[in-house]
């Protein structure tokens, strides 16, 4: 019974080796893809950024249109047949017209109207461009939370198995009397705790693997797996810099500027809609020589000019001050956004901070010094001097630490890209490979 018992501790500490840090996933992946080879296919493949590149598309396709004439028209019209006979060559007023027209608008509409239809495509344009920053970021967000699912899971089987030889020690020395029931029904209790937070982390691990396989639009059971380790993207320039950087840089902030220009050249459009627009036709007309007629069936030509009259000056007041209200409110989007986006930066890069400075916290201090503590209460244990509750305290401390550490080192990592994605710019690369 006391070799079981010493073949227990050893089981345990042999286990207590293997965790640290640089714990291995929880299982092999069929697949083995960098993150910035994922990002790239989510760019190719995602169904939503493709429609926002179509949708951007048509919407340039209508700018030629735009600035385009109508179509002329052309006109055939038989012209003053008597009612009686309805004779081509009775009178010299009957004859066969054909007419031709076409419209000009007013010098500066058409151009109006070409600038307004090319700032709407440059709108989807910068929504389109903004939206593959925004698919980067959501596929990076899942990388690195699962990153830790797979940590986390490896961590707490490990831990089980190390309770499994906790309940087998406890065992034994119940079996020879030198231990308590409740040691063994405490270790029994904890293990299936731990099972019940394993179920959830493969339920949420689960979870994360469809987000992904649904931003790459592929099945969502389609096998994926994170980096074995994380390098800590480090992030030079101050949150003010990056603030100054997301207007120069990010997208959207070029299609709230051409929102702006639209309704400009609307405004500019409607102020020309108080001068007419001009109608120029020419017509030719056969005739049939008939007795009487001193032209002797002469075909006659003829050209005019026709304008629409802009009268109803309170209508076009109202569309210019519709496209004056419309710059106001295109402003204050650009303004709102640029708030939005300052506040993202903050936020994230506070975040940034806090987890940056937590890894080195428990790489440095708080898992060494946990794991220093359990190995010294797993060698008091041994002689006596512990007892099992705090042996399995400690056990579960370090346990909890492990978990913690993977927890914000994605986090961090989460926060940079966050951070990328706000302010349109890209740090310095991962070198995290995938596990194989």
């Amino acid at each position: 019974m006391k070799r079981a018992a010493k073949t227990a501790l050893l089981c345990i500490a042999l286990s207590l080796v293997l965790l640290g840090p640089a714990t291995k996933g929880a299982a092999e992946a069929t697949v083995g893809m960098t993150l910035d080879a994922l990002v790239e296919a989510a760019i190719e493949k995602n169904p939503e950024l493709q429609a926002a590149e179509m949708r951007w598309q048509m919407f340039e396709r209508k700018v030629t249109p735009a600035q385009t004439l109508d179509d002329p028209r052309l006109g055939f019209s038989f012209s003053n047949y008597p009612i009686d006979s309805l004779q081509a060559d009775e009178t010299p007023m009957t004859g066969k017209e054909i007419q031709l027209s076409q419209m000009f608008p007013f010098p500066g509409k058409l151009g109006a109207k070409g600038e307004m239809a090319e700032q709407q495509a440059l709108w989807y344009k910068g929504a389109w461009e903004d939206g593959k920053l925004q698919l980067a970021q959501k596929v990076k967000d899942a990388w690195y939370r699962l990153y830790y699912q797979d940590k986390a899971i490896a961590i707490t089987q490990q831990n089980i198995d190390i309770l499994d030889d906790f309940i087998r020690l406890t065992e034994t020395k119940y079996e020879v009397g030198t231990g308590l029931q409740q040691d063994v029904l405490k270790a029994q209790v904890e293990r299936s705790k731990l099972m019940d937070r394993l179920f959830t982390l493969r339920q949420q691990r689960f979870t994360v693997l469809a987000d992904i396989n649904t931003l790459l639009s592929r099945p969502s059971t389609s096998p994926t797996n994170p980096a074995e380790a994380l390098d800590m993207t480090p992030v030079e320039p101050s949150l003010e810099a990056l603030q100054e950087l997301s207007q120069q840089k990010r997208p959207l902030y070029v299609s709230y500027q051409s929102l702006i220009d639209r309704f400009e050249s609307q405004r500019k459009l409607a102020r020309l809609d108080y001068y007419p627009d001009f109608n120029v036709w020419a017509g030719y007309r056969l005739r049939e020589e008939v007795d009487g007629d001193p032209a002797k069936g002469t075909d006659f030509v003829s050209a005019g000019v026709s304008i629409n009259l802009p009268i109803w000056r309170q209508k076009r007041s109202e569309t210019v001050a519709e496209a004056e209200l419309g710059i106001r409110m295109a402003r204050r989007q650009y303004d709102d956004f640029r708030n939005r986006v300052h506040f993202t930066l903050s936020d994230a890069y506070a975040q940034m901070e806090k987890n940056r400075d937590l890894v080195a916290l428990f790489k440095t201090g708080i898992i060494p010094q946990a794991r220093q503590t359990f190995e010294a209460s797993l060698a008091a244990y041994q002689v006596g001097d512990v007892d099992f509750l705090n042996l399995l305290d400690s056990l579960l401390t370090l346990y909890r630490y492990e978990i913690d550490y993977h927890r914000v080192l994605a986090d961090y990592q989460r926060n940079v890209a966050q951070l990328e994605a706000a302010a349109g710019v890209s740090f310095a690369s991962r070198p995290e490979t995938p596990s194989r």
